[in-house]
């Protein structure tokens, strides 16, 4: 068993490819598709691909997926729209395995990984969160977003609806009809070769509704391609007289539902469009596409609540290496910050005295220097 790092993805063993199959029946966003077509394009600047693995006879047992500006500093190999980040390991796996990895990054002169988004529930995680805080490693966890979806369990679309709330289900109900009478409309799902359509109707939706400019147009659309190619992509528009004013982009894939961008055209707001869309790609996929589960993915927005029924929470897993060797100026000012803070918080400490430790920490670097 040893720890092999490799820069590109041409240069991972064919065995890897277990590894991401695996790991994309929990969540799209640990495939191969997601990590290597749509996110490592997305690397910019001075950021470099790092691909740490555990190798056993050219069996790759273990796969994070990293990036780096700095050699010593690395962050999961992610994107603004990730929404959940992990370790991909074999199902044998043991602690070793683990230790290996652990013990590979120190040989990278690692002083800090940061991984996020986590589930506070990934067994993979809390086990190299171990193996790092045995290598010397001080690691946290603090909040990164709350993430609500429904798990069907076996619901038919009918039967979900009728969980849902009565000012939800009235709601809808009665703007759908008003709409139909007032003016008529159609929705149209693309997730065939007339997806590139779909998406330029999307935009025009985008550009009408309230949200900021997208800062990821290339993105998207490598997404949309890359999702249709994997069978992925629900992108569904409705129209009014022929004029897209609400768009919806989803993606399905091993039994769950990802709901990704809701827009609408805010002219047409007294009719709920985006609600109505909303209902129908929820029948699309529980009656049709026959899901376990759909995720709203990132944010507590409270129209959320409304479609769905549990909150989870998300967040980001950071491991540093305390510094090491410090010289006696580094210890001082440490120590009169410390002193300072303190006293800042139980509030025993006025301008003067401020401006006093500030004074006092000047000296101490000068004459220690």
């Amino acid at each position: 068993m040893e720890f092999a790092c490799f820069s590109t993805w041409g240069q991972l063993p064919e065995s890897a490819d277990g590894l991401f199959a695996h790991a994309e029946q929990e969540s799209i966003f640990f495939s191969r598709a997601w990590l290597e077509e749509v996110v490592s394009e997305s690397l910019q600047g001075e950021q470099a691909l790092t691909l740490a693995c555990v190798i056993e006879e050219d069996r790759v047992l273990a796969l994070l997926p990293l990036m780096s500006k700095e050699a010593a500093h690395l962050d999961s190999l992610s994107h603004l729209y990730t929404s959940l980040s992990t370790l991909l390991v074999a199902e044998s796996a043991q602690q070793p395995v683990y230790d290996c990895l652990v013990h590979g990054l120190g040989s990278l002169h690692t002083r800090s990984l940061k991984i996020d988004p986590v589930a506070e529930n990934d067994e993979k995680l809390l086990r190299l969160e171990r193996s790092l805080q045995s290598a010397g490693f001080s690691c946290h966890r603090h909040f990164r977003f709350y993430n609500w979806i429904h798990r069907t369990e076996g619901q038919s679309f009918a039967d979900y609806m009728a969980t849902r709330p009565a000012r939800v289900r009235n709601t809808v109900a009665r703007k759908q009809r008003k709409l139909e009478r007032e003016h008529g409309f159609r929705i149209r799902l693309y997730s065939g070769d007339d997806w590139p359509q779909g998406l330029a109707d999307y935009d025009i939706v985008y550009r009408a509704s309230w949200k900021a400019h997208e800062l990821f147009d290339d993105f998207i659309r490598r997404l949309a391609d890359t999702l249709y190619q994997r069978g992925w992509l629900r992108l569904a528009v409705l129209y009014i007289a022929d004029q897209p004013v609400a768009a919806q982009f989803w993606f399905v894939a091993n039994g769950k539902a990802s709901i990704f961008k809701l827009h609408y055209d805010q002219q047409w707001k007294q009719y709920s469009p985006g609600s109505i869309l909303t209902r129908f790609m929820m029948e699309q996929v529980i009656d049709i596409d026959g899901v376990e589960e759909i995720d709203f993915l990132n944010g507590n927005d409270a129209y959320k609540q409304d479609w769905m029924s549990q909150r989870r929470v998300r967040w980001t897993l950071y491991c540093a290496k305390p510094r090491q060797n410090q010289t006696r100026t580094e210890k001082i000012a440490g120590s009169i910050n410390g002193w300072a803070k303190r006293l800042a918080r139980l509030g025993g400490i006025d301008r003067r005295q401020r401006k006093l430790s500030s004074t006092t920490l000047s000296h101490w670097r000068k004459t220690s220097s």
